[in-house]
């Protein structure tokens, strides 16, 4: 039997997927700004460094943060029932987000093991290498789930082939080489996935028609 498209959801799930949407862009938006205008390290440095407490870009960083949080809730909302263990993950995703921006790193956001990190640095990584894994399993999830749809599975089996090797190699070169340009490059093509495929699943869901 043919795969269905994209499983209809309500019009409280519609406007969840919209909302998911618009808060993937702007905090997307508030993030990058922070990171390309602030002073920080550029590709030799973490994203996280532009959310250190004295930058002056730190708001913009947080509330970037924070929106990616909310829109990682509200995409969880607007996922058909067949999908809750996906749901399930994603807010898992955006409570770890939120905690992520909630708790900043010192300067240079040292993780061990080249670096001496504090508590404030562990927790922030601890939760934003949460949050990523969560959204990589959530995709995981929705590929296995048939009752997704042919389009939504699609995007997911494709974020996933580029996902899960991207983070094995970010976790790699964090445990070999260190902070430098090969960890910030590999970093930021992880979190532009990760960012892509949520908006573009928050955008299925949102223009597919409304069951009453």
């Amino acid at each position: 039997m043919a795969d269905r498209p994209v499983a209809a959801g309500t019009v409280r799930s519609r406007v969840a997927a919209v909302g998911a949407a618009l808060g993937i862009l702007a905090g997307t938006v508030a993030v990058t700004f922070a990171v390309v205008a602030g002073p920080g390290p550029g590709l030799t440095g973490y994203v996280s460094e532009a959310g250190v407490v004295g930058s002056s870009y730190a708001t913009a960083y947080r509330l970037g943060v924070l929106a990616l949080a909310a829109a990682l809730l509200l995409l969880a909302a607007a996922l058909p029932p067949a999908l809750r263990p996906a749901a399930a993950l994603l807010a898992a995703g955006g409570l770890a987000t939120a905690l992520s921006g909630a708790v900043t790193c010192s300067d240079g956001c040292p993780l061990p093991p080249f670096e001496q990190a504090g508590v404030a640095d562990l927790v922030h990584g601890g939760a934003s290498i949460a949050a990523v894994a969560a959204v990589a399993f959530a995709m995981l999830a929705v590929l296995r789930t048939p009752a997704a749809g042919r389009a939504l599975r699609g995007l997911a089996a494709l974020a996933t082939l580029a996902t899960f090797p991207l983070a094995a190699a970010v976790g790699l070169a964090m445990l070999t080489v260190g902070r430098g340009t090969l960890v910030g490059t590999l970093e930021r093509l992880l979190l532009a996935v990760t960012i892509c495929w949520g908006f573009t699943t928050a955008v299925l869901l949102g223009c597919s028609r409304p069951r009453l």
